[in-house]
């Protein structure tokens, strides 16, 4: 049972992969640019299951210093990281031919390390440097070499290809972090192959999955953001409070309803409360007469997250509003319609509508 902790970490490692898998080619029904990432995914969660039968050897084992099974897996598992940034953009990048010439230098070294296995090229252990400079004319060393030149490359393309192909594609953000995180954990994975320690190796395999959960988290954000809003119903006669008491003992999704008509209620008959900027969830409390607890369970239950963003939906709709009635002509007049800065006016606006502000004012003015 010495190795359990370093079972725990393969498998754990493995579901958290199979399940961004599964994920990801599911979405990938409805949009192609994420199934790059879940073939990746499947590589990925390949590869980590085939370490578990080497579990007990890896505890024990005390691997050579540049040994070229560790290497060779090495190699391969950087090209498929400084592919994997792109891919999150760019799915036309993972086209075969593009992917093969790629990978040519892999290929050419794996091909020539077999044949010369296979013409009787012994393979010897090495335990330091010194051993490996003594013999570094020899063909097995040298082809070492070259997988560590190549396994650089990758690693450099890693850190620095989503920087470049902001020419090409509108990178996000948080791909600069995440090819960061792969770089590093990459540059972790060869010292591995220098000198191996399992906890080290655990630590990598750590970082290495938890930097695919949060790419993978926030790929998935960009289908959350482009939910769309509550539909906005004019409601005619606000529900009392006392009445809403009464049916929450009944029903309690009924009175939930009840509570959200009576906030419509108030908002669409008090526009010039909200579009004060300094309007919130305690004005609109006291107004309704629904506390805070209340009120944000009722505004859950319709699709909203928060008053905050319940109240900027209204301030959206009569930014609309204003500007297609040519009441408003620049950005800066959009805090007319209640928000407290511009940056605020254009995130809310970006998120909700999936336009940008500027644009769309541009749009209305150039139209007059």
């Amino acid at each position: 049972m010495q190795n359990l902790p370093l079972i725990f970490f393969v498998t754990s490692a493995l579901v958290a992969h199979l399940t961004m898998t599964a994920v990801m080619a599911l979405f990938a029904h409805y949009k192609v640019r994420y199934l790059s990432i879940a073939w990746i995914m499947a590589i990925f969660a390949a590869l980590i299951a085939a370490l578990i039968p080497f579990t007990d050897e890896i505890e024990t084992v005390r691997p050579a210093t540049f040994h070229p099974g560790p290497m060779a897996g090495f190699m391969v598992w950087a090209y498929l990281q400084s592919i994997y940034p792109l891919s999150i953009t760019m799915p036309g990048y993972l086209q075969w031919r593009r992917m093969v010439i790629y990978a040519s230098p892999v290929f050419v070294i794996l091909l020539l390390y077999g044949l010369l296995t296979l013409l009787g090229m012994t393979v010897p252990n090495y335990y330091n440097f010194s051993d490996v400079l003594d013999n570094f004319w020899t063909p097995d060393v040298m082809l070492r070499m070259l997988m560590l030149i190549v396994s650089i490359f990758y690693i450099i393309n890693i850190f620095f290809l989503p920087k470049r192909m902001l020419r090409y594609a509108d990178v996000p953000a948080y791909v600069y972090l995440f090819s960061f995180i792969l770089g590093i954990s990459s540059c972790h994975y060869l010292w591995l192959t220098i000198k191996f320690e399992v906890w080290e190796f655990e630590l990598w395999l750590l970082v290495f999955t938890f930097a695919n959960l949060y790419l993978c988290l926030r790929e998935l954000e960009t289908i959350a953001r482009a939910l769309p809003q509550p539909a906005m119903e004019l409601v005619e006669e606000a529900p009392a409070v006392d009445e809403i008491d009464k049916t929450d003992h009944e029903d309690f999704n009924e009175a939930n309803r009840q509570r959200f008509e009576r906030l419509e209620f108030w908002m669409q008959h008090n526009r010039e409360a909200w579009k004060d900027f300094t309007f919130g969830r305690d004005t609109l409390c006291d107004a309704t007469g629904i506390n805070r607890h209340l009120m944000l369970q009722a505004l859950r239950s319709q699709g909203y997250n928060n008053v905050h963003e319940y109240i900027n939906a209204y301030r959206i709709k009569e930014l609309q509003r204003m500007v297609e009635h040519h009441q408003i002509s620049t950005v800066k007049d959009c805090l007319d319609a209640g928000f407290g800065s511009l940056k605020t006016a254009r995130s809310s606006f970006q998120r909700v509508t999936g336009l940008s502000l500027d644009d769309y004012i541009t749009s209305h003015t150039m139209t007059d």
